[in-house]
């Protein structure tokens, strides 16, 4: 009988890629169609990119819904079409050592935590009328791009100023809600002290709980010789439900869950939950309505 991958498995992606390869490459190694990504990342950014397996797929808005990690470097000076290091390069500035200190790149970097107002790239998915922006983009075409507020918890300068052919680098870390546009960040931060900017390097050390310590690449994957050594890898289902919150229902009540019946006078702090029956299985992943202790089912887990 032929073992079905369920799970979650934290693959660092390489550069190069894209999130949708990663996927078409995961479904031959682990012989398996269910296999989805939890939100993409651009082809030159490295990282944590968790990828859902067989009846995990069901959980990967969820998971795409969390906070992620990511270290950066920025580059103040030059400005490109797509805010990264790969477009052309579209206004330059030089960056004087005497002109620019630690103390005004922290100072930008403060106004930048909270919630903040981004402008996503034209080189970016975002959609316009059912057309992702890199598509006007590519044909020279332009359009009003939607502002979007995101989530900044933490920004923190982790080097010190480099300064070489009139530019300054520096690296950060950055805590941050979903949706943000870490290219559009570094922008923000030469736009706060008055100079072009880029991101010229991304990688992604968590999604959620995800940790960078636990992934791992597509090389190591394909150097395994049996889709069973590969499983080795895989977070199991039970296991990736647990970092929500849990009631158990009573036995009685077991049907009505299984059936996707509401709850009523859930008091509960928290929004998203899984429910249980009295043997420990889940059943169901549950929402809270807003305002109200109500609660509708978002997943459901088990199997009869």
């Amino acid at each position: 009988m032929k073992l079905e991958p369920n799970g979650v498995l934290v693959l660092d992606k390489d550069r190069g890629m894209t999130s949708h390869d990663c996927v078409f490459k995961l479904r031959k190694l682990f012989q398996t169609k269910k296999v989805g990504h939890t939100g993409t990342l651009d082809p030159e950014v490295t990282g944590v990119l968790p990828i859902c397996l067989g009846r995990a797929t069901k959980l990967s808005r969820f998971i795409t819904d969390e906070g992620k990690r990511y270290v950066a470097e920025v580059t103040i000076g030059t400005a490109t079409l797509t805010e990264d290091a790969h477009g052309e390069v579209v206004e330059q500035k030089t960056v004087k050592r005497n002109e620019l200190d630690e103390s005004q790149i922290d100072q930008a970097m403060r106004q930048l935590v909270g919630t903040i107002e981004q402008i996503p790239p034209y080189y970016s998915a975002v959609k316009v009328n059912g057309k992702k922006l890199y598509e006007y983009a590519r044909k020279g075409q332009t359009v009003e791009r939607p502002r979007r507020m995101v989530e900044i918890h933490r920004l923190e300068r982790t080097s010190e100023l480099t300064f070489e052919e009139g530019v300054c680098r520096f690296q950060m870390e950055i805590d941050c809600g979903k949706g943000t546009y870490i290219r559009t960040l570094a922008v923000q931060i030469g736009e706060k002290i008055g100079y072009p900017a880029h991101m010229s390097e991304l990688r992604r050390t968590s999604s959620g709980s995800f940790e960078e310590a636990n992934a791992i690449s597509l090389e190591q994957l394909q150097a395994l010789e049996t889709v069973e050594e590969r499983m080795a890898h895989v977070i199991p289902l039970e296991e990736v439900i647990k970092r929500w919150p849990a009631i158990t229902i009573p036995k009685n009540r077991e049907r009505y869950i299984r059936n996707g019946g509401k709850l009523n006078g859930v008091s509960l702090e928290f929004d998203l939950f899984t429910v249980y029956n009295e043997e420990g299985i889940p059943l169901a992943l549950y929402r809270r309505q807003d305002g109200t202790t109500d609660a509708t089912v978002e997943v459901m887990l088990a199997i009869d």
